[in-house]
Parts: C-alpha cells; sequence; structure tokens
C-alpha cells in the first residue's frame, strides 16, 4: 500500500538530540541530568514505566525521543488532584494520555463485575494504582494543571472507544472518549505513524484545527471537513461487497480485453496513429468519503441501529479503502479519519531497534512487575491479525493488515537478550504476536487487499488470496535456535491450527523443536451455534491438526500435549451447547484449570452481539437473526461450572440445570453421565448451608421453577416480578412508572405472554 512519508524521514525537532537517555525521565531530578529545563512532550500512562518494545509507553516515548522530542513519562500519577500531573512541568507541546497496556476497567474487574485486587503491570503486583475510565480521568487531571496544553489521548482503552459504544460495566450506550474526556485529539490503533505526524506539524506551528485530517485519528467537529462528501450508512450495509476498481482511462469499455489474442481489428488508419485521448485517473469512490452514522443518540435508544452502525465501522477498517466517519452527538460530532497506513518492514525494523533498556525503571527497585517478568524473553515479531475473531478486539485495534519484522531484526532482539537481561538462562519464552503463525503472511492480490471489505481472511473459509506458506516462519525458527547460547526456543503465542493444517511442515517444526510439553491452541467451542458467532472454525480442523500435532511429537519421541482454550457464555451459546462441551471435555478427558465467561471488550463484534440481541455479523434488518445471549448471573455460573463440570463446587449447579433440562440420565456414576448422585454428605451440607444462610431449602426450589432467569435473579436483588424495586413501592403488575400496563406479548404472538422461561433460561416441559 502507497504511504505518503516513512517514520524516519522527518527532520529531527532538536538536532542536539542525538544521544538516547538512559531512561526517559520521570522526575526533575532525572531531567536536570539531561542537561533539560522542560519537556517537549510527557506521556501519562496507567502503567508501571518498563523500557521494554513490549509496552506501549516505551515504544512511544522511544519513538518521539528519535524524532528529536524531550520525552518525560509519569507514570501511574495519584488522580485525586493535578500536583502528581505537574511534577515534570508544563510541557512545550503536549500532553499524551493512555491507560496502559489494558483497558482499565478490564484491568480493574472481572468478567463477572467484581474488583481485582492485584494488577500485572504494578510493581508489586497491588491492585488500584489507576482509576476507572483511566484516559477520561487522567485527561482531565492534565486540563487542570495546564489549561492551555493539548492533550492527545490514545492506547488500547482509547482506541476502542472512538465512537458512541457499548459499555458493559455501566450496562448503557457510552459517547466517545473523546468528548467524555475533552481531549483535543484521539489516535487509535498502533499510534506511531499518525503521532510522528501530529508531532511535528504541531512543533511547527500549526494550529489543532488544522490537524484534523491526519489518518488514525479522531477528533470533535461541528461539520465533516470542508471538500469531502457524505453518504448515508444505511446505503452501504451490504456484507463483503467489494468496490469497484475505476478504470485509469475513465472509460469503462477501454483496457486491454481485446488485445489478449489474434485480432483482424485495425489499429491504424492510412498508417497513420489516431489521436488518443487520455483522461486522468477518476478518482476512487472512497476517497474524500465519509460515512454518516446514526446519531448517539439514536444507536442509544435503537438497538438495531447500533448494531447497523457497529458492522459500518468493521466494514471501514482497510486502509486501502476506508472511508471517514461522522457521527453526531448532540450538537457536536466525532469525525473519525481512515486508518493509518501499516508499517512496512524497515520502519517496524526501526521502532524494535529503538535504544530501549529492556528492564524496568529504576525507581521500582526490586519490587517484581508480573507482566514484565511474563514477556522479558519473549520477542514480538509482527502485528495485526487477520482471524477476525468476533470476542476479539485486536483486529480493531492493529489492524487485519500483518505488519512483520526482518529476522535479521529478530536476531539482533534476541542477542540484546542475552546482552541486556539479568539471569537470562538461555530459554527464549516466545517468538510471537497476536498470533504466532501469521508472520508474513498476506494477501496475495494488490487489487482484492487495497479494496476488500471482509471481516476475516480465514472465515468462514480460508480466502483464495491468501498465502499460507509458513517457510518465512520456519526460517525464523531454524535462524533463532542457531545462535549461540540459545537452548531452547519456545511458541507461547496462540497458534492459529485452521491456517497451520494448510502447511503440515509448520506443524512438524512447531511440534519437533518448540513446545515445551503443552502447547495451547483455542477451539473456544464444540458446537456450531456459539462457533458461528465467534468466527471459528469448526472442531473438525481443530481434529486434523490434533492429528498431525501428535505424529509429529511421536516422531520426534516426545509427549506432547494440547492444551484446548474455551469461552462460556458466549453470546449464541446456549445451556443445551455447553452441556455438549461438557461432555466432550470428559470424553477427551480434559479437566480445565483456568476457564474464562465471556467478557464483553469495547467495540468487539461479538460485544455488539451480546447487547443488541442480533446477529450483527450479517445485514442488519428489522427480520434480522435473534441471538440467544447468556447475561444473567446464574446462567453464567452455570456455564462457567459446565466447563470445570468436575470441580464438585459446581455439581449441585449442574444437577438442578440438568434436572430443569430433562438430562437427568446425565446425573450419575456411569462413564456416559456428567456429574456424579448427589451424596449423603453433600446433600447434609447444603442444608447447613442452607440453614445458616436463612434460605428455606422448599421456597428456593419452588423459586427456581416457577420463576424467569430475570425473575430469579431479580427476586434475590429485592425487585419485583415488574422490573421495579419493592423498596420504591412498585406493586406487582406495574410498570417501572408505577403505572398498571397490561404485559405485552412479542409480534406474533397476538399479545400473550411468552412461555415462561426457567433460571436455566429453558422453558419448563408443562409449557412446551
Amino acid at each position: 500500500m502507497q504511504v505518503e512519508s516513512t517514520l524516519f524521514t522527518f527532520p529531527k525537532y532538536r538536532s542536539e538530540l542525538t544521544k538516547p537517555a538512559p531512561f526517559l525521565p520521570m522526575s526533575r531530578k532525572e531531567m536536570a541530568k539531561l542537561g533539560w529545563d522542560s519537556c517537549d512532550i510527557i506521556i501519562v500512562t496507567g502503567d508501571a514505566y518498563v523500557d521494554h518494545p513490549s509496552f506501549g509507553m516505551a515504544v512511544i516515548g522511544r519513538m518521539l525521543e528519535a524524532q528529536g522530542f524531550r520525552v518525560g513519562i509519569i507514570s501511574q500519577p495519584d488522580w485525586s488532584s493535578k500536583e502528581d500531573f505537574m511534577k515534570l512541568g508544563k510541557p512545550n507541546l503536549y500532553f499524551g494520555v493512555t491507560a496502559g497496556n489494558m483497558d482499565s476497567m478490564i484491568n480493574r474487574y472481572t468478567a463477572e463485575r467484581r474488583m481485582r485486587h492485584d494488577d500485572a503491570y504494578t510493581a508489586g503486583n497491588v491492585g488500584g494504582k489507576r482509576p476507572d475510565r483511566a484516559v477520561t480521568v487522567y485527561t482531565q487531571r492534565c486540563k487542570e494543571a495546564f489549561k492551555q496544553v493539548p492533550v492527545v489521548i490514545g492506547g488500547i482503552e482509547a482506541s476502542l472507544r472512538r465512537i458512541a459504544h457499548y459499555d458493559y460495566w455501566s450496562d448503557k450506550v457510552r459517547r466517545s472518549v473523546v468528548l467524555d474526556a475533552k481531549a483535543d485529539i484521539l489516535i487509535y490503533g498502533n499510534a506511531e505513524r499518525p503521532l510522528v505526524e501530529f508531532s511535528h506539524r504541531l512543533a511547527a506551528g500549526e494550529p489543532m484545527s488544522q490537524l484534523h485530517d491526519i489518518r488514525g485519528t479522531a477528533v470533535i467537529r461541528n461539520e465533516p471537513l470542508p471538500e469531502w462528501k457524505g453518504v448515508d450508512s444505511r446505503k452501504l450495509d451490504q456484507l463483503h461487497k467489494i468496490d469497484p476498481i475505476p478504470n485509469p482511462y475513465g472509460a469503462d469499455d477501454v483496457g486491454c480485453k481485446n488485445l489478449s489474442g489474434p485480432t483482424d481489428e485495425k489499429i491504424f488508419d492510412n498508417d497513420a496513429p489516431k489521436a488518443i485521448s487520455v483522461q486522468p485517473p477518476r478518482p476512487k469512490p472512497w476517497e474524500k468519503t465519509y460515512v454518516m452514522l446514526p446519531s448517539y443518540e439514536k444507536v442509544s435508544e435503537d438497538k438495531y441501529l447500533y448494531a447497523h452502525a457497529s458492522r459500518i465501522l468493521h466494514q471501514e477498517q482497510n486502509p486501502g479503502c476506508a472511508r471517514a466517519l461522522f457521527q453526531k452527538h448532540a450538537e457536536r460530532a466525532i469525525w473519525v479519519n481512515p486508518p493509518a497506513w501499516p508499517l512496512n518492514t524497515d520502519e517496524m525494523d526501526g521502532v524494535f531497534d529503538l535504544a530501549y533498556q529492556r528492564v524496568p525503571h529504576p525507581c521500582y527497585g526490586k519490587e517484581k512487575i508480573p507482566a514484565y517478568d511474563m514477556i522479558k524473553t519473549s520477542i514480538n515479531i509482527m502485528r495485526g491479525c487477520f482471524g477476525g475473531c468476533s470476542f476479539c478486539s485486536i483486529t480493531e485495534h492493529e489492524g487485519r493488515i500483518i505488519q512483520s519484522r526482518s529476522q535479521d531484526s529478530i536476531v539482533k532482539e534476541i542477542k540484546d537478550i542475552q546482552d541486556k537481561v539479568p539471569g537470562f538462562t538461555g530459554v527464549i519464552s516466545d517468538l510471537g504476536g497476536p498470533t504466532a503463525n501469521m508472520y508474513h503472511l498476506g494477501c496475495t492480490s494488490v487489487k482484492a487487499e487495497s479494496t476488500c471489505r471482509r471481516l476475516s481472511c480465514i472465515f468462514p473459509s480460508i480466502c483464495g488470496h491468501l498465502d499460507t506458506d509458513h517457510q518465512a516462519t520456519i526460517d525464523l525458527y531454524r535462524a533463532a535456535r542457531d545462535i549461540p547460547g540459545i537452548k531452547k526456543v519456545l511458541i507461547a503465542s496462540g497458534v492459529r491450527y485452521d491456517l497451520a493444517t494448510e502447511d503440515p511442515r509448520y506443524v512438524k517444526e512447531l511440534a519437533t523443536h518448540h513446545v515445551g510439553g503443552y502447547l495451547k491452541i483455542a477451539p473456544e467451542h464444540t458446537e456450531e451455534g456459539p462457533l458461528s458467532k465467534m468466527m471459528k472454525p469448526g472442531m473438525g480442523t481443530y481434529d486434523k491438526f490434533k492429528a498431525l500435532f501428535d505424529k509429529y511429537s511421536q516422531e520426534a519421541g516426545k509427549k506432547q500435549y494440547l492444551i484446548p482454550y474455551f469461552i462460556s457464555a458466549h453470546p449464541g451459546t446456549t445451556n443445551e451447547d455447553m452441556v455438549n462441551l461438557a461432555l466432550w471435555l470428559k470424553a477427551e478427558k480434559f479437566k480445565l484449570d483456568q476457564v474464562q465467561n465471556f467478557y464483553p471488550s469495547p467495540m468487539a463484534n461479538a460485544t455488539t452481539i451480546y447487547h443488541t440481541e442480533l446477529n450483527s455479523l450479517k445485514n442488519v434488518k428489522h427480520n434480522s437473526e435473534q441471538v440467544t445471549v447468556p447475561k444473567k448471573g446464574r446462567q453464567r455460573k452455570l456455564h462457567k461450572a459446565l466447563l470445570r463440570y468436575h470441580d464438585p463446587a459446581g455439581w449441585p449447579l449442574i444437577r438442578e440445570a440438568l434436572i430443569a433440562m430433562g438430562k437427568e440420565k446425565l446425573i450419575g456414576n456411569g462413564p456416559n453421565c456428567l456429574v456424579p448422585v448427589e451424596t449423603r454428605q453433600e446433600r447434609e451440607a447444603n442444608r447447613s448451608n442452607k440453614k445458616l444462610s436463612g434460605k428455606d431449602d422448599g421456597k428456593a426450589k419452588k423459586a427456581f421453577t416457577r420463576h424467569s432467569a430475570d425473575q430469579f435473579d431479580d427476586r434475590k436483588s429485592g425487585k419485583s416480578k415488574s422490573g421495579g424495586n419493592k423498596a420504591a413501592g412498585n406493586r406487582p403488575g406495574q410498570n417501572k412508572a408505577g403505572q398498571g400496563k397490561p404485559a405485552q406479548g412479542k409480534p406474533g404472538q397476538g399479545g400473550k405472554r411468552p412461555p415462561k422461561k426457567n433460571a436455566w433460561g429453558t422453558t419448563p416441559k408443562h409449557q412446551r
């Protein structure tokens, strides 16, 4: 893809900054040692400062330093006042704000919205060192500290909130984070290219109002950019539609199709060439074009419009053909420029060849930073992912085009680890990235790559244009193993096994040399319902990979095992699906320890399905497919318990659900049973627990069979059947406003109530 300028072609802002700082300064004392009286740019981050290319603040800081800017870092400031935000003084150009390597809400809360007490990105693994919605809070404090200084927000938290988005923690649609934070500009995705351009243009004196055209950024505006033409998003919602490439000669009937074989057509008349009028190329239909999305107010109220807006955003992610996005928020609007061009191999090498110390800042002393300990001997070989899994946000952040480093650059980094990492034992813990085996893979067709709007290159099947030759990865693994002093190179990143089976040579190389006994892969589920909403392949592909893996492990004389990873309570998953998955796990003798309920992260396709209960992976219409979504706590607990069918703590929950589903035959001690019959000891323990908790066993069972999942959970929280709170005085049959409105059935049910469901989301036998 054509790129207007590269990262390292700008002249240095300060030509005297030729030698990188040992560490980017975090105090006035460190600034004084460098001879600085001020910083040009100050980065505020929610993570501990680790000078390593796996930490965003280090990559951005060192990148800007290489451009000739003085860069300081404020790490995990006290956000209760502006004082910590002033400790490096006023920046000459701007503040750069990021929540850190993780979204602050995911960092602080579990999938069940319980607060975590640890933080892997903090020294000592201590929780609570960053606020909820850190980007918004940090930006507001920066504005309080120095009102006139611009604030640039970025990182994963800002990137995934660039337009109106569903927020799992508040269970509502929130505005773009640019508006909530009152930031001057948002940079989404990997920020090097747009941030370097922004920094140099701002340093050259351009006002903020003229910096609204930078790719990979989002800004607040009152109207679209001048000279851009708009199109209503509802005219574009055609999945996989590829805009035709315009004829460069400006006429539809001009081309080379008649020159492919012999012809009698006269090209010259009277031996004199005809005058040919060559017209300039027509502009591509997406250039200088923006898509008008439904407003924040509309997507907040209408789930169909929310699903539609989400589909449009995901289709406009290809830098080659993406249009800008324009979304009104009351009287203001968010303008999202097309994504930045991906980095080429030389630029990727340049980014990873910066002056990283590869260790935490000395201020942390001997305190451990778990995230650093995990990656200190691992190497990132590429960025991006064309898998398009609906529950993952990597594609929306890093893009679908794979950006790979050269083999020489990676070998050089391995040698740096040998020299710089204390206590290095000769084992490289990972050569990977978002996936282990997409290194140097990509589209073989320039035309297709520049115009494709598919959500995935490998679902529902592998695209014919995709290069699946793993030779570059195999060569890299061999080169890494051959470095003197390297004892072992492990692969810890997830292997995309449907891609790996396309090249068995890779599976052989992996199984023979790079597995330390166990290899983690992610089928995610066994059933078609959830897999189709995850955009993941069926279990047939898993079986094919397992056969290859077992074969090559045996040939190498090694006992090695696959450890599959699964997600419970994903949109599209029924209780029946989870029971079938549990039976598969038992048949395969898998006993999972760490399992994960689906976590709706901002902007992911699966999060849209979770919120709207519509299949937004297809065209969104008023007769769109309704999707089963396990939302309530009791059903989510059941799904998680089924993944750990072997854990006695979940057996009472599983037994009750199996009875409600009419699957009592799965309770017993036989080989085809899922959980054993309740023992006398368990029964007595359960009775004791219920007495201690003040609950009556009979009433609890009666409530279980009588109430739907919503009512059953609301009964515990003190809400009435109508959804109101008993303490507020609502009577049964009243709506939240206290008015007696008759119950309305779903369309097509003649106003009747739908059949009641029990606490597991299934309809009791007598109502079927």
